[in-house]
């Protein structure tokens, strides 16, 4: 739970992790083969799945279940298969495709529900398995928490089939085609990527043949690394957590732009012709500039998570636009966007959901946007980064603890926050949040001077440590 300061908008949509036990803030994640992400849950939860899918059906259900690269995701998938084909479930696997893929293939070809396969920008140990309804939305809290306690229940037992009733599995051999016309759909029927020197990095991960594909048949000049998966490389020293890379080859090429990808490619970090990184907030900023003077940008609003940079907010305000916050995820971005009629809303580490399109974050569809920008613009991207917004100074510290306790509970530290926000005034902000999925603390500070800033958060830090032990 954050600990919402007086300078810092409390979200508009709040996580509810004491309802549910399994699903996270992204769906199911751990070590792959270690409790909980073994193949005996994932068969019982696609069972799970299944049977809530099919009530009020008379005809058989439809999955379309997904995946990264990652070696587990074989043993994942055919656990998942089992128990969709044990409830007369009819499965329908792509293979490889990014976490949008499934979304949209599962709203397109009018599934019942969508299974992705993957811990996104996780370590190769690491595996996860995110739900995705009908409509290609990620499932609500409650939702996750119903099949949560049908996984507990006897009920999935009694409900079995036999016989003609038993399910099957299907390939989808034409997945990646179909969500490679998709993407490129997306972007203006009138332009063209011919001449425009592109460098992708897929991070090893499930874009390693579609987002190539997309920009290539665009008619940009590709070069495309972190597509040579093995099963056990993915995220390694590559895609969006590190782009160092993709750097290094933008100024070797000469390159208009760098694409890095995370494992499924449901994120983007971007980085311009000089070298610098353009992160989402950034992206966010040029978007909804551009959607605000055409005005596509409904009642004006972006919605943005609690971590994004001040100054986002102030470029908004700057002309006559309004930034809605939510809890950190992108799930609560899209729920908040969903609720209030907004179109564009996104996270600084990269999600960037364009409603009008996509269902939830999108690394290609969110690049080829920015590409149609910086053409009908005639500027490069760093000009077009440079004039959306300046970023506040902002810092943040991480700390794991023995164990977890509500902020509002931790005395000295919240008398730290109180004396910090006093000094940095209407000038910056402060934002402490435990981790969702362990108990890491998390202290963000913004100001104007990033020496002052660091030291704030360092002060907040040690008065954590005097309210918790630290880890040993």
């Amino acid at each position: 739970m954050a600990k919402q300061t007086k300078n810092t908008p409390a979200p508009t949509a709040t996580p509810t992790p004491a309802t549910r036990k399994l699903f996270g803030t992204d769906g199911v994640r751990g070590v792959a083969n270690v409790p909980p992400m073994t193949p005996e849950m994932a068969l019982r939860l696609g069972r799970a799945i299944t049977h809530v899918a099919r009530r009020g059906k008379k005809r058989q259900v439809r999955v379309v279940v997904g995946k990264d690269t990652r070696l587990s995701g074989y043993m994942l998938e055919t656990a998942l298969a089992s128990g969709i084909c044990a409830m007369g479930g009819r499965v329908m696997l792509s293979g490889p495709i990014p976490t949008p893929a499934v979304a949209q293939l599962t709203q397109s070809m009018r599934a019942d529900a969508g299974i992705v396969i993957s811990a996104s920008h996780n370590p190769y140990d690491d595996n996860g398995i995110k739900v995705f309804g009908a409509n290609g939305f990620k499932l609500p809290d409650a939702d996750e928490a119903e099949i949560e306690r049908l996984m507990e229940s006897t009920e999935l037992d009694e409900a079995r089939v036999v016989g003609g009733e038993i399910g099957s599995a299907v390939k989808l051999d034409d997945a990646r085609g179909r969500y490679v016309v998709f993407c490129k759909n997306t972007f203006p029927a009138n332009l063209t990527l011919d001449g425009v020197k592109v460098v992708v990095d897929a991070a090893h991960g499930a874009a390693y043949r579609v987002a190539p594909a997309v920009f290539s048949e665009l008619g940009a000049s590709v070069t495309a690394f972190g597509v040579k998966p093995n099963g056990c490389n993915i995220n390694r020293d590559a895609g969006a957590l590190h782009p160092d890379h993709v750097k290094h080859e933008v100024l070797k090429r000469r390159a208009a732009l760098g694409i890095a990808l995370d494992g499924d490619a449901d994120r983007v970090i971007m980085v311009d012709e000089r070298g610098e990184v353009v992160d989402g907030d950034a992206i966010m900023a040029l978007c909804a500039l551009r959607m605000l003077r055409q005005e596509r940008l409904p009642k004006r609003t972006l919605v943005a998570t609690v971590m994004s940079n001040l100054g986002l907010e102030r470029a908004l305000k700057a002309h006559g636009g309004h930034v809605e916050r939510t809890a950190v995820g992108d799930r609560y971005v899209v729920e908040a966007m969903r609720s209030g009629g907004y179109t564009f809303g996104g996270e600084q580490s990269g999600h960037l959901i364009f409603l009008d399109h996509a269902t939830t974050g999108d690394g290609i569809v969110a690049a080829l946007k920015v590409l149609a920008i910086m053409i009908e613009e005639g500027k490069p991207l760093s000009e077009l980064a440079r004039e959306a917004m300046q970023r506040v100074p902002q810092v943040l510290l991480n700390e794991t603890f023995a164990t977890r306790m509500p902020t509002e509970a931790m005395k000295k530290m919240t008398s730290e926050i109180g004396r910090v926000e006093k000094a940095l005034g209407d000038r910056g902000r402060v934002l402490v949040r435990w981790s969702g999925t362990e108990p890491k603390l998390r202290v963000m500070v913004e100001g104007e001077d990033a020496d002052q800033i660091t030291t704030f958060a360092q002060e907040i830090l040690g008065a954590a440590r005097g309210d918790l032990a630290p880890a040993s």
